[in-house]
């Protein structure tokens, strides 16, 4: 069996090293687990080249990405595998991860540069990861996760980077597959902690909506937050999963709200743009609508900006038929940058969230306050509510008021909460709850 795998190995690194496509680098990859090589694998991604395919056309972007895989072909003297979209992989046999390292920082110094295509000079910036091989990864899938979580860490810096896969990355790749394992488990046994994080309306002086929120405890690594484990979830697979379930639980709580009659606006749920585009979701949303027999308005569906860019024209048509079913439209981040304002103005929401970054700034940057009220001032053009979440200062709080930003959400005002807290703060002031928040922030601090 052994001896077979070494011979389908072997004819793996035989093939056309011009088919240079993910399927070929993934049995390449493999095959120098099986055969027992060693080096260093790079994976390299390409920054803002939407941007740029919008700027130059596809076919200048084309020759582009030609001249790039050429040089980095010509530098580094081995194939260079077209990964995925505009993603490149190059396994360095025999290369120690200092050697690796030298040549990943003249490929960044490259970058520094500009290209030229035709006669046009275009600058763009590149992150590289590395992973030496065989230590943390022991098969080719394990290597790709590694390269990714190294490509997120450069990601995270400014301009062209390269950041080495190491025991520091290790440790966080060990958690999230602790993290992934233990995620079904928690849905099967109703192991995941259900809270909701309430919003202030400064005009009506109360707390008028809340928004959905998961927990789950993990052996060895305690409390982890959905903003951890839902793009863990995506990566693994679990995201339907998760995500119906907790559509599910907060149709359960609007129900309970209005059975006990109490007042509110709405109950949002954030979805996940992998979520957006599954064939079902529609379906599902409207089954559940059914179900509990959800008035319009109360069930509101939180999409990130980003997720626009992802696929404007299915996301639009998705959007305005959640409209048409009565699922309040809520756009995250607005404001972030992460797409045009013409194509928010043409997109179906009713209530804009302001991203938290802005409201932060208030505390120190005075150069953020105009930013705010320009803002708030579109918003209200728009005739959209606006929601500032992050608010944790009274200055924070106070001037966002000043600028007609009225509805805000944070830890200044309360922080998430178990549904019978929500019961009991909705449609109620600060201080007739002033108690029971302040009981929920000492629970979360310890």
């Amino acid at each position: 069996m052994e001896s077979a795998k070494r011979l389908a190995a072997e004819q793996a690194l035989m093939e056309n090293k011009k088919q240079s496509d993910s399927r070929t680098c993934y049995n390449h990859l493999e095959a120098q687990f099986l055969l027992g090589y060693t080096g260093v694998v790079l994976k390299i991604h390409i920054n803002n080249f939407k941007r740029m395919n919008d700027l130059f056309g596809f076919e200048y972007c084309e020759e582009l990405l030609d001249d790039i895989l050429n040089y980095l072909e010509q530098k580094t003297r081995c194939t260079v595998y077209r990964y995925v979209g505009v993603e490149f992989i190059i396994i360095l046999r025999d290369r120690t991860v200092g050697e690796a390292s030298r040549l990943a920082e003249q490929l960044t110094q490259r970058f520094e540069y500009s290209w030229t295509v035709g006669e046009t000079d275009c600058l763009c910036s590149i992150q590289i990861g590395l992973c030496a091989y065989p230590g943390y990864a022991t098969n080719a899938a394990d290597m790709l996760k590694c390269l990714d979580l190294a490509l997120t860490s450069a990601s995270e810096m400014e301009g062209s980077q390269c950041v080495v896969y190491d025991s520091k990355l290790h440790t966080q790749f060990q958690r999230r597959q602790s993290i992934a394992r233990y995620l079904g488990k928690a849905l099967s046994k109703q192991e995941i902690e259900m809270r909701y994080r309430p919003t202030y309306d400064v005009a009506k002086g109360c707390f008028t909506r809340a928004e959905f929120y998961m927990r789950i405890f993990v052996k060895d690594l305690g409390m982890v937050g959905s903003a951890e484990f839902l793009p863990i979830a995506e990566d693994s697979g679990q995201i339907r999963l998760v995500e119906y379930f907790a559509l599910d639980k907060s149709a359960s709580m609007i129900d309970l709200l209005l059975r006990e009659n109490k007042e509110f606006e709405s109950i949002a749920v954030p979805i996940s743009p992998v979520l957006l585009l599954q064939g079902d979701f529609l379906g599902e949303v409207e089954r559940i609508i059914r179900s509990y027999e959800i008035p319009a308005g109360k069930l509101a569906i939180e999409i990130d900006e980003y997720a626009v860019n992802m696929a404007y024209g299915n996301i639009t048509m998705l959007m305005q038929e959640l409209s048409d079913m009565g699922i309040e439209l809520i756009l995250n981040n607005f404001g972030s940058g992460n797409s045009a304002l013409s194509r928010v103005l043409e997109l179906p929401v009713d209530t804009l969230k302001l991203d938290r970054m802005f409201v932060w700034q208030l505390e120190n940057n005075p150069q953020s306050e105009p930013v705010i009220e320009g803002l708030v001032h579109i918003a209200k053009h728009m005739g959209k509510k606006l929601i500032a979440e992050g608010v944790e200062t009274q200055r924070q709080a106070e001037l966002l008021k000043q600028y007609g930003c009225n509805m805000q959400q944070g830890f200044f005002y309360a922080p998430t909460m178990p549904e019978n807290n929500l019961l009991s703060v909705l449609n109620r002031s600060l201080d007739g709850t002033r108690g029971l928040v302040e009981e929920q922030k000492q629970v979360l601090k310890r």
